[in-house]
């Protein structure tokens, strides 16, 4: 039972920093969003955004993320043969690619900490666009949690399902940027 309750609170922690991560790149984007605006209207925009910014890494998405490794640890401890699983050595590679994520994330937050009031030098569209990596990183993870021994049974027609599904999404992705443009 008491591997079933840190498996519950992995998850919920889990969903906790994924939600905080997809904000939180979100608010890059609407900050970079008042790079056309009025100087009295971005200054005020820009406050409140980094102010969101903060609370949401201090208050949500860092905490979720410790707890969320920490019962992954928890996790594994209790049941050391999942270090011996090929699925679970691909979830730990998405697991690399989150952290490698996190760290991108954490630095544009100290970017705007210390920008004070000026814009962010990453583009507004390549914004946008790693704002999905973190979802393509959680397709990713679910899908070999879930799917487990198929995902290295089937492992290329998976492979390639993946990359369709990232294609797509990504084409929706510029049909609305496109449409915004307009």
């Amino acid at each position: 039972m008491a591997y079933s309750i840190f498996k519950a609170l992995h998850i919920i922690f889990m969903v906790s920093y994924f939600a905080g991560i997809f904000y939180l790149v979100r608010l890059f984007v609407y900050y970079k969003d008042t790079d056309g605006f009025p100087q009295e209207k971005k200054t005020i925009l820009r406050e409140q955004y980094i102010y969101m910014l903060r609370r949401l890494w201090n208050i949500i998405l860092a905490p979720a993320g410790v707890l969320m490794l920490v019962f992954g640890l928890i996790l594994i401890m209790l049941n050391p043969t999942l270090m011996k699983m090929p699925w679970f050595h691909l979830k730990l590679t998405g697991l690399i690619a989150l952290a490698g994520y996190h760290y991108w994330a954490w630095r544009k937050v100290l970017e705007l900490k210390n920008l004070q009031g000026e814009s962010l030098q990453t583009p507004n569209i390549k914004l946008r666009q790693y704002n999905e990596i973190a979802t393509f990183i959680l397709f990713l993870i679910v899908f070999t949690v879930i799917l487990k021994q198929q995902v290295i049974d089937y492992g290329w027609q998976l492979l390639l399902g993946f990359f369709a599904l990232v294609f797509v999404i990504m084409m929706i992705v510029k049909q609305v940027n496109r449409k915004k443009k307009n």
